[in-house]
């Protein structure tokens, strides 16, 4: 006889968080990610060289990413939070290893073309994920996957059409990183427009107040598990009130 339901949970489980983030190019998102716990930048991109951060090599192809992953996985440290800098870029090695194993020079060709190239770098990115999950489970850490962001024209057939920001990649790879991602947090800087030119002006001190977004609209991809307000400062201490709430 079945005895499923003894294998059904109750209650809370609390798991470290999967945080995507995305936002406009200079707004500090390195920055961000490196007042996190203890973390350790897997770098695909030089970006790190004025943040006093803990960093593996810039990785130039997409086995040193998984190595530095594995590393992270399996050898001691004291660390507590992944981060992946940046999200583009390792599409861009994910396509050069897919390019690589096929012989060709545009992922659009490998394997005979028709996207299968596209199927085939789901494929690693899987590897990547379920990778980032191990280390969440075996390590106890958290996770902050990195993305620059790009504006995409949406077609809504019952309203007129309008763009949004949205992660800077392939609409496979973003489609898999939004489910799998416990909180997806836009960061930008606070502006209004202005009634005389039209055009968007900055608010605050020194170029704008940044600011992330927690919850998606029209204008901006994200979403979160967590209650987080609608928007935030662009601050960790601002995220980990929400994470960790101190009683």
């Amino acid at each position: 006889m079945s005895n499923l339901l003894s294998t059904v949970q109750h209650g809370l489980n609390p798991t470290p968080p999967r945080i995507v983030l995305n936002g406009v190019p200079g707004v500090g998102k390195s920055t961000f990610a490196a007042n996190a716990p203890a973390p350790i930048f897997i770098q695909t991109e030089d970006g790190l060289g004025q943040i006093d951060t803990s960093k593996f090599p810039v990785a130039t192809k997409f086995q040193q990413v998984l190595d530095q992953l594995d590393a992270i996985r399996d050898e001691k440290h004291d660390f507590g939070t992944v981060v992946i800098d940046s999200l583009d870029r390792l599409e861009t090695l994910i396509w050069d290893k897919v390019c690589d194993d096929f012989h060709c020079k545009a992922i659009e060709k490998a394997d005979g073309g028709y996207g299968k190239g596209y199927v085939y770098a789901l494929q690693e990115w899987r590897k990547v994920l379920g990778k980032i999950d191990e280390i969440r489970s075996k390590r106890e850490m958290m996770a902050i996957l990195i993305s620059h962001a790009k504006t995409v024209t949406v077609v809504d057939p019952e309203l007129a059409s309008y763009d949004t920001w949205t992660l800077a990649l392939d609409k496979r790879a973003m489609n898999l990183i939004h489910g799998w991602a416990d909180a997806i947090l836009f960061a930008s800087f606070r502006a209004r427009i202005d009634a005389d030119t039209g055009k968007a002006r900055p608010l605050g001190a020194e170029g704008g107040d940044r600011i992330l977004r927690a919850v998606g609209g029209p204008a901006v991809l994200a979403k979160n598990r967590y209650g987080f307000p609608d928007t935030m400062p662009l601050d960790w201490k601002a995220v980990e009130k929400v994470l960790m709430p101190q009683d």
